[in-house]
């Protein structure tokens, strides 16, 4: 029980825990998504528009690896935790060594998988013929590094569950200082193009990757053996039921991603626009939406530790304390993202090199529409994550897929039917609309259970 009494995750005052661990999280993540951003700007200003839609083409693949990162980043963090909290110390490290072996497996299986079938995913995934062969040296290269960037996403999350959010965020950071010094090295001096960014883009994830493998040999709270990284059943399986709902999330993220570069190329060679506009401004459009949401995730992934130490420790009002401050700071930063997107996309855009009017205007029709409902997109992951970590996955993975597979998916593939291009602009805040209502009432339920439960301890 003095361990219970002591952990500051059960005891600090919630305002500060959720800057200790959602700050660094947020910055990791800003970060991260910052190798895309960084290689789209510099690409952008070299190879041009053909350069940005072979990275947009590229982009499912660093999605997969974000999916299977979190599925055992998250899934692992979540158990560790429950299990201090519950002071059940020998699970609680057998969790944690079976995230980090499924993170190594599966980037392994993952890189090997790509590089076989290459050119078949690169044109499934929307490029054109203009487009292949960028995308096919952009993504031979960075598939290199798939082992790595997986290890050093979801090893973050183990990192904050073991109490050390600032060196979660600097192994991120290191990695993507090297990559935007090399970047420009790479491209401009030593004339690689595309080439020259996707080796930037792999060097920074291996040095952040080796940095988190050497954490894993000095954890803090508990030490983890060698053999705890060899596949098991009883580790693995209670992982990937809480680590499943941010996979299904990011799953379903790259699902739309494909379809969507499909019904772009499709609907935008029968519009006046033609296929690659559409293409590359979606591109660079999705890669902007991802800094704002890295933010939020970064939110969600930093309430993690707390909510589920509270949860297993039965702590519930602190549990309802935390999500509320955590929703409270994703809508003000996504308003604020709101703002931004509809009174500015042609001067962001415009960062990412030059084009056309027609260019431009399709930019700014899409970002405005596509976007509109970003004021209430914070809503969604957390309250997905809340479900995770309190150990209710089968609801945390409902909510994960109802934006984008239930919802967006379905209006990604029959609204442009009827209004053609313009309908793939429309389906996104449709989507997000009903699914930021369908989390509100979620989340009310669950919170009015809690508080029967607590009434009868």
């Amino acid at each position: 029980m003095g361990e219970k009494q002591n952990n500051p995750l059960g005891t600090e005052a919630i305002g500060s825990l959720l800057a200790r661990f959602a700050v660094p999280s947020i910055i990791a993540m800003l970060v991260s998504s910052l190798y895309n951003i960084v290689d789209q700007f510099f690409i952008g200003r070299s190879v041009g528009m053909l350069g940005n839609a072979a990275t947009n083409v590229a982009f499912p693949l660093s999605i997969t690896c974000t999916a299977l990162a979190l599925l055992c980043g998250i899934g692992g963090a979540a158990n560790f935790n429950l299990s201090m909290g519950r002071n059940e110390k020998e699970k609680a490290v057998k969790f944690a060594g079976g995230a980090i072996g499924m993170m190594l497996t599966l980037g392994i299986l993952l890189c090997i998988l790509v590089r076989i079938f290459l050119e078949p995913m690169m044109r499934a995934f929307g490029a054109t013929d203009q487009i292949l062969d960028y995308a096919l040296t952009y993504t031979g290269i960075t598939s290199l590094g798939f082992p790595f960037l997986i290890v050093t996403t979801g090893g973050s999350n183990l990192i904050r569950a073991d109490g050390s959010p600032k060196f979660s965020m600097i192994c991120t950071l290191t990695g993507a200082i090297i990559n935007t010094i090399l970047d420009p090295l790479f491209i401009f001096v030593l004339d690689m193009g595309m080439a020259g960014a996707a080796w930037a883009t792999i060097i920074g994830q291996i040095v952040s990757g080796i940095m988190v493998l050497i954490y894993f040999s000095r954890f803090k709270t508990v030490h983890i053996p060698l053999k705890t990284l060899i596949p098991s059943k009883s580790a693995w399986i209670p992982v990937i039921s809480l680590g499943v709902a941010p996979f299904c999330n990011q799953l379903a993220m790259m699902i739309v991603q494909i379809v969507m570069n499909n019904t772009l190329t499709h609907y935008g060679g029968q519009s006046s626009y033609g296929s690659d506009i559409p293409l590359a401004c979606a591109g660079i459009i999705s890669k902007v939406g991802m800094i704002f949401f890295a933010i939020v995730i970064g939110i969600s992934q930093g309430i993690q530790p707390i909510i589920s130490y509270n949860y297993g420790a039965g702590n519930y009002e602190r549990v309802k304390q935390t999500y509320k401050k955590a929703v409270t700071a994703a809508l003000g930063i996504s308003m604020v993202a709101f703002l931004l997107f509809q009174l500015a996309p042609r001067q962001i855009i415009g960062i990412f090199g030059s084009g056309s009017e027609e260019y431009f205007l399709f930019a700014e029709k899409f970002f405005r529409i596509y976007m509109f409902f970003t004021f209430i997109n914070g809503i969604h992951p957390i309250t997905a994550n809340t479900f995770t970590s309190i150990g209710k996955a089968g609801k945390g993975v409902f909510l994960s897929l109802t934006r984008q597979i239930i919802f967006l998916l379905p209006l990604l593939i029959i609204l442009p039917v009827f209004v053609g291009i313009e309908g793939v602009m429309f389906s996104a805040p449709v989507a997000d609309g009903i699914a930021a209502l369908l989390c509100i009432f979620f989340i009310t339920k669950e919170f009015k259970h809690m508080g029967t439960v607590a009434g009868t301890v």
